[in-house]
């Protein structure tokens, strides 16, 4: 059975026969191992469709030479051709164990993972047994369930201690967040590879469990930057940006590996976080002087995203300008860079000028807050409107959550309340918290104690809830009401979180919780704070304690308040 006449005609039939003839001379003389050399030399798509073209010519049947028949398909493969490499999969007579492995891994490489469970179907209908490589192929197009199904036919073999099957697992499950399956397979392994111990580092980070991941990553002795990578986000998306920002500069002293595109998009997210300017700047010049690292669209964002959060919007303007074929992502960051920093204008401008991109729900995040800290109401509810209508994005809690903080500002509490009321899903501690601030600032009492005594009676364990609603009351002078969310509070076991403030100095970041004295410079700061606190007083500044939560007298009120940590970092 001879292959599509379709593969034989994709080129001229005289470039086709170019590269074939001058290489191989006369076909009829060589075996087929020779042809297989052929394309083990093939260095393009259309040396492999000239070198294919030849054998059709030639008639020679591909089923009768299962090698020639593999590399062809695996070379059409390697150059992304999936279509000709099934084909060729498909019109091949009882098609063997190693033709089977290579198709499953084709379409599972390529994300084709309906086709490969079909394919691996039809490979047990042909009573071919799999073997370790079958089960490393078809494991990538698994999702949790699936991996469970083909783990239990894995054990049946005997291959459940197989590196490449066991790997292929703890990948599946880490991808699944199943710690526990990963970790039973994870710890069976007679020897980890890096990539087993890679993969099970990636399960611990993405779960939030990085001290686990730290124990098994500093365990590997030959570190690779992917191993790096998985680390260094791990700490930057989950909370830990100075613990990211250590590993970086601890990477940067080894002699290798070197980072790449994915190490420093993962540090500059860390500095966005605690507004490491400086670290940022360095990362950026870093970058400019790589070879291996591009300016490319995704580094450009991140760029984009860390200048505009550590304050620097002009430079985030100037990366913007200059980001190579703009994605929806980066036109994003620059909408949201714009909006925390006050040009609402701008921002709106921006989200006009983008063309033959769809805009995502994050856009409208973008927009509404960008209506919300310049105060256009009708803008902001023509947004509103325009992404269900337009656009067809359903409002998620993020965006509701912008529109109550929009028509607070501007006053409007009772509509405010009532979208809150009818919205279609449950307000959370920030859109309550929001909503209660502006009633607060515009001296609506009356409904700002109704939504108090409201979510008083709700099972509601945010502690920045409790401190909004006591800090309402407080400005009433009504302490009972304060003394009642007091008691709440310590009923429930709920602790006011302490808020964390950064500086940065030097290109190193300093970090301060309220009344810190664990600083090297803590004798200092203080004494520094003593005098600051002193000159705005001598300027007749009073300061205001009507939200400390505590059951302090007066003076020791003030005294919390000018140990915030804010007031240290500054300091």
């Amino acid at each position: 059975m001879a292959s599509s006449p379709l593969l034989a005609t994709s080129l001229p039939q005289k470039q086709l026969t170019t590269t074939a003839t001058a290489t191989a001379g006369e076909f009829r003389l060589h075996p087929a191992e020779k042809l297989a050399f052929l394309i083990d030399k093939s260095v393009s798509v259309n040396e492999v469709l000239q070198i294919h073209a030849a054998i059709l010519r030639h008639n020679i049947v591909l089923h009768r030479y299962p090698v020639l028949n593999l590399k062809l398909h695996r070379a059409y493969a390697s150059h992304g051709k999936i279509r000709q490499s099934l084909a060729l999969f498909h019109q091949t007579i009882s098609p063997d164990l190693f033709l089977f492995t290579a198709a499953i891994n084709t379409v599972s490489v390529n994300g084709l993972h309906d086709e490969a469970f079909l394919l691996y179907i039809r490979l047990l209908s042909s009573e071919i047994v799999p073997n370790e490589f079958t089960f490393s192929s078809i494991l990538k197009s698994c999702s949790t369930e699936s991996g469970k199904a083909i783990h239990t036919h894995i054990l049946k073999l005997g291959l459940g201690l197989d590196p490449y099957v066991a790997t292929g697992l703890v990948d599946v499950y880490a991808k699944g967040g199943d710690v526990i399956s990963a970790e039973k397979v994870f710890d069976r392994m007679p020897e980890r590879s890096l990539v087993s111990s890679t993969a099970m580092i990636t399960c611990y980070a993405n779960q939030g469990n990085v001290d686990s991941a730290r124990a098994l990553f500093d365990g590997i002795r030959e570190r690779d930057i992917v191993s790096w990578n998985v680390m260094i986000d791990g700490y930057a998306q989950h909370g830990f940006p100075n613990e990211a920002l250590t590993l970086f500069q601890k990477l940067l002293t080894e002699s290798k590996p070197n980072p790449d595109e994915i190490t420093v998009v993962a540090t500059l997210s860390a500095c966005s976080q605690i507004g490491a300017l400086e670290s940022g700047r360095w990362i950026h010049v870093y970058i400019k002087n790589s070879r291996r690292i591009r300016l490319n669209v995704r580094v450009c964002t991140a760029l984009i995203d860390m200048y505009s959060k550590c304050g620097n919007l002009e430079e985030a303007v100037s990366v913007f300008n200059d980001t190579p074929r703009k994605d929806i992502v980066a036109w994003n960051a620059m909408i949201s860079g714009y909006a925390m920093h006050g040009y609402s204008r701008e921002a709106l401008r921006l989200f006009d000028e983008i063309k033959g991109l769809q805009p995502t729900d994050i856009t409208f995040i973008g927009l509404l807050q960008a209506c919300a800290h310049g105060g256009l109401v009708k803008e902001g509810l023509r947004m509103f409107e325009s992404m269900r209508e337009e656009y067809g994005i359903k409002p998620k809690i993020e965006h509701y959550g912008c529109l109550i903080s929009l028509l607070g500002r501007a006053g409007m509490l009772k509509r405010a309340y009532e979208i809150i009321r009818n919205m279609k899903m449950e307000a959370d501690s920030v859109i309550w918290s929001s909503l209660l601030g502006s009633c607060k600032l515009h001296g609506d009492f009356v409904l700002g104690k109704e939504i108090a005594e409201y979510l008083i009676g709700q099972n509601i364990v945010n502690s920045g809830i409790y401190v909004v609603v006591s800090g309402l009351y407080a400005s009433v002078n009504d302490y009972e009401g304060v003394a009642k969310v007091r008691s709440l509070m310590k009923e429930k076991g709920i602790v006011k979180e302490p808020g964390i403030s950064t500086i940065e100095i030097d290109d190193k970041v300093h970090e301060f919780r309220a009344g810190d004295r664990e600083h090297l410079s803590c004798k200092e700061i203080y004494e520094m704070l003593r005098k600051i606190s002193e000159l705005v007083k001598s300027h007749g500044y009073v300061p205001n304690t009507d939200a400390v939560l505590q059951d302090l007298e007066e003076a020791e009120k003030e005294q919390s308040l000018q140990v915030h940590s804010e007031r240290l970092a500054i300091a």
